[in-house]
């Protein structure tokens, strides 16, 4: 018997950075961790900056990082419009971490509240792109 897979997709606003099957999709929900398996309940949310984890038939892992967007699930796809998407293996921890420096200072010196949840938010951005970082790299 055929192992069950769903068909993911993961696109930016510049370019598609996934497209394949996958036996399971991990990401961070608006509301939590969300695990998608084929044949899942319709869904669509949003989703928040961190790790996209996509299983592979073979047993292979891909990782994504996403700085927030939508999920689409229907039982054979899944669709992930990411305001931006990082592929694990072009993630850069020293540039992550020097605009999450960057995105301190500008809350330090914010002049108004609009400023600083600006700065706020490319702070947690950096964040959970360091984070995600982490964990590919421990998982390799």
């Amino acid at each position: 018997m055929a192992t069950a897979t769903l068909h993911v997709n993961v696109v930016s606003a510049e370019e598609q950075i996934f497209s394949g099957e996958a036996k399971f999709v991990a990401l961070p929900g608006e509301g939590g961790e969300l695990g998608i398996l084929p044949k899942h309940t319709p869904l669509i949310t949003r989703i928040k900056p961190g790790a996209v984890r996509i299983q592979r038939p073979n047993g292979d892992e891909e990782f994504v990082f996403v700085a927030g967007g939508l999920l689409e699930v229907q039982p054979d796809v899944v669709t992930v419009l990411a305001d931006t998407a990082i592929r694990g293996k072009d993630l850069d921890e020293a540039r992550a971490e020097a605009a999450k420096k960057a995105a301190e200072e500008a809350m330090k010196n914010a002049k108004s509240d609009i400023d600083f949840a600006k700065a706020q938010s490319e702070f947690a951005a950096m964040a959970a792109q360091i984070a995600a970082l982490r964990k590919f790299r421990a998982k390799r």
